[in-house]
């Protein structure tokens, strides 16, 4: 949180020795003690912490639509894209705008979902997510949001770190950095995935970057054990564990007080993570105390790897106080052709995802935690007004930077709110716009994170989430 590395890696044996030891450095080391918050001379980083304002919100639950999910089937009705099918849009559109693969001549592609509106907020709706109506009172709609990327691995990573390169800390990472977690037996992050395969980005995606490693995103497995080889080997009974643990602790700790080195708490924090999940773990895991009533709202069956066990999971890891959920499911990039179209397979991973993730919203609402969870909906980016057209004719459409839509729910965001708007063909933001820099501040914002001060140094420079861009959108909050 404070830009100096040493209120999150000193040690005061490691601070003396690198400086004289008078009166000023004394007093400085006071300064340092007085103002560290959490884990700078703790072995556990992920002690909770506090921020830099009174927090809206505790948890946070993302879903991410892998493959950049169109707004223009979903979300955004545009008849003008219906009575202009077929024709070149306005050269004032596209002139100076570079796509993934449309070519020039690419033409307008009018949308052939059906459109309702629905709820107080009169919200619309294509007839793909008929849950969705359930939760169009209960979430705020993002319809401007823009971002800088239109390439799925640098994109994910612009949305996940808000950077487009490897390298930087996801946004997991920064939260539980600046204030930690309320787990104790669970990790302060933790990934779940779902569909035919990872997310383009993989592990960079959940990355600690340049921050301790601590940090950094856990994957679940979603059946069987959350985590391969936590059980103990044969032969080892809970004693000798606790005395394996224990050893190496102390060795690990008179390391850390001669070093001051971050990793080696870390090393600690995992050792001693790693022993509680052996009973947390399958505790967490075990779907089978939830109610049949649970089960059917979200389409949960016990024992299988689905995107509804993922969002079931999800609750439970929030209620047992982990920070930071993110889910993957792919795959939303319907370019056209015979295996990824707008015809046949984004209805089909409409049906995967669009019960459970209403099922969530209202479930968190019922138990009482949605006021504490903000629980985030979308992709990288959207789609392409025009069409592409690939193999076998089916239809689809090339990844969009410049308009597409996202939802938010609880944690001090408003309920049954519409922010933002496209033009008539949904090229454009022409009101409300979102920059993912400024959904990055507002998410910190909620938990009680100056995204400006929320820093880190690193190779001379104070890095943080949001870079040198966002604004928290007050607009949309309570």
């Amino acid at each position: 949180m404070n830009p100096d590395p040493l209120h999150h890696s000193a040690t005061r044996r490691h601070f003396f020795s690198r400086c004289g030891v008078g009166l000023g450095s004394i007093a400085l080391t006071k300064l340092l003690l007085d103002d560290c918050q959490g884990s700078v001379f703790s072995s556990d980083p992920l002690a909770p912490g506090r921020g830099h304002h009174a927090a809206r919100a505790k948890n946070v639950i993302f879903l991410f639509m892998a493959g950049g999910p169109s707004q223009l089937e979903l979300f955004e009705d545009k008849p003008c894209l219906r009575e202009f099918h077929g024709k070149l849009p306005p050269e004032s559109l596209v002139k100076g705008k570079r796509f993934a693969f449309l070519p020039k001549d690419a033409k307008l592609l009018g949308g052939q979902r059906a459109f309702g509106t629905y709820g107080e907020v009169r919200m619309t709706l294509g007839d793909l997510l008929p849950h969705h109506r359930k939760i169009v009172d209960e979430v705020c709609w993002l319809r401007g949001m823009k971002t800088d990327v239109f390439n799925h691995g640098p994109a994910k990573l612009f949305m996940n770190t808000g950077f487009q390169v490897p390298g930087r800390p996801a946004m997991g990472s920064w939260l539980t950095y600046g204030i930690g977690s309320e787990s104790r037996d669970l990790p302060g992050f933790v990934v779940l995935q779902s569909g035919p395969r990872g997310p383009r980005g993989g592990n960079a995606l959940w990355s600690a970057g340049f921050l301790p490693s601590s940090f950094q995103g856990v994957p679940f497995r979603g059946s069987g054990a959350p985590i391969l080889n936590l059980s103990n080997p044969g032969g080892i009974d809970a004693d000798r564990q606790r005395d394996f643990v224990d050893l190496v602790g102390t060795l690990n700790r008179e390391r850390l007080d001669l070093t001051g080195d971050p990793e080696i708490a870390t090393r600690i924090s995992a050792y001693e993570m790693a022993y509680r999940m052996q009973s947390s773990a399958p505790e967490l895991m075990d779907l089978s105390g939830e109610s049949q009533a649970t089960l059917d709202l979200y389409g949960a069956k016990p024992g299988g790897n689905s995107y509804a066990n993922n969002c079931l999971l999800a609750r439970r890891l929030v209620e047992r106080g982990v920070r930071f959920v993110q889910l993957y499911h792919t795959n939303w990039d319907h370019h056209g052709g015979p295996t990824e179209n707008l015809d046949k397979h984004l209805p089909e991973i409409c049906r995967e995802i669009d019960q459970a993730s209403a099922a969530l919203v209202l479930d968190l609402k019922q138990r009482g935690l949605l006021e504490d969870t903000i629980v985030i909906w979308g992709g990288e980016f959207g789609r392409t007004p025009m069409g592409e057209i690939r193999e076998g004719g089916a239809s689809g459409r090339d990844h969009h930077i410049d308009a597409f839509t996202m939802w938010v729910a609880g944690g001090g965001f408003q309920a049954g709110k519409i922010h933002g708007a496209s033009d008539d063909f949904g090229y454009e933001v022409i009101d409300g716009a979102v920059h993912v820099h400024d959904l990055h501040a507002t998410i910190l914002h909620q938990l009680g994170l100056d995204h400006e001060r929320l820093t880190f140094r690193f190779q001379g420079r104070d890095f943080r989430l949001t870079d040198v861009h966002g604004r928290v959108v007050r607009e949309v909050l309570v």
